[in-house]
């Protein structure tokens, strides 16, 4: 792991933190405090599973973000039901849960910065067909991790295709 790397995982890491300590020391029962401690104890066990193969200083950034888009998935599932069950109380709490975990995810890529990324990929690999989209997206993905969605970039890779 690079020294980047590893400070991008403690700056990740620290903000979950600090926000945490700041949040209980606010309202320690409000939701924000307790979608943090369910963020810390997600990330805890994590860290368990991570030592356990060897990893002395526990999971990385990118299984934090994983678990935290898991978290996101789930909550707007949540959403959906609750929203489709006529539970709007406890759709808007899973909405303020989602606000909160979302706001530790990166921005995923859009607009004129997406259509950028997409040619730029494009023009690297020489994608000149439909049949190299596939190829494309992988290769966005990797150079963005978490901050790809697959519509939208799907659209502006077959766009810089032409």
């Amino acid at each position: 792991m690079g020294q980047m790397d590893q400070t991008i995982q403690i700056t990740l890491r620290n903000r979950i933190d600090a926000a945490l300590n700041l949040a209980e020391s606010e309202d320690s029962c409000g939701v924000e405090a307790q979608t943090l401690r369910l963020i810390k104890c997600a990330m805890d066990d994590r860290d368990v599973i991570a030592r356990k193969r060897g990893e002395c200083s526990g999971c990385d950034n990118e299984v934090i973000e994983s678990l935290l888009e898991t978290m996101a998935e789930q909550r707007e599932k949540s959403i959906k039901q609750f929203d489709d069950a006529g539970r709007i109380a406890d759709a808007e709490r899973e909405r303020e849960e989602l606000e909160v975990i979302m706001s530790f995810l990166p921005e995923p890529l859009s607009g004129d910065a997406l259509k950028s990324a997409a040619a730029e990929v494009v023009t690297q690999l020489q994608a000149r067909k439909l049949k190299d989209v596939g190829r494309c997206m992988t290769a966005l993905r990797r150079k963005y991790p978490g901050r790809i969605e697959c519509g939208p970039a799907s659209k502006a890779v077959r766009a810089a295709i032409g």
